[in-house]
């Protein structure tokens, strides 16, 4: 089964949205996942989850943001994302569809 992490913060407003977005499209595309909502609590979780800021998608343990993985500045803050319309406050929908497909998932 597929495991999506959506790590986040409390008070984060981009959140509720980063979740409908992942539900939306694992039922659009009638993938069976495991969605998780992950609360990062402080600056040390950040370091330790390897947290880019909230809210962080994951799929079996991959972010879905191209290049993310290269990262090494973690943080306990907000996530602005560059995507090809400009800066966004959660993930791009063709990244987290990519990242659904195989041979990512399995």
């Amino acid at each position: 089964m597929t495991l999506i992490e959506i790590l986040t913060f409390a008070g984060c407003p981009n959140a509720d949205g980063a979740m409908a977005l992942v539900e939306r499209v694992i039922t659009e595309a009638g993938i069976d996942a495991d969605v998780r909502r992950v609360e990062v609590r402080d600056a040390d979780v950040a370091a330790e989850q390897r947290f880019l800021g909230s809210p962080t998608v994951r799929v079996n343990g991959r972010d879905v943001e191209p290049g993310a993985d290269e990262r090494d500045e973690f943080v306990y803050a907000c996530r602005v994302y560059r995507t090809p319309t400009g800066f966004r406050g959660q993930p791009e929908e063709s990244w987290l569809r990519d990242a659904l497909e195989p041979p990512h998932i399995g």
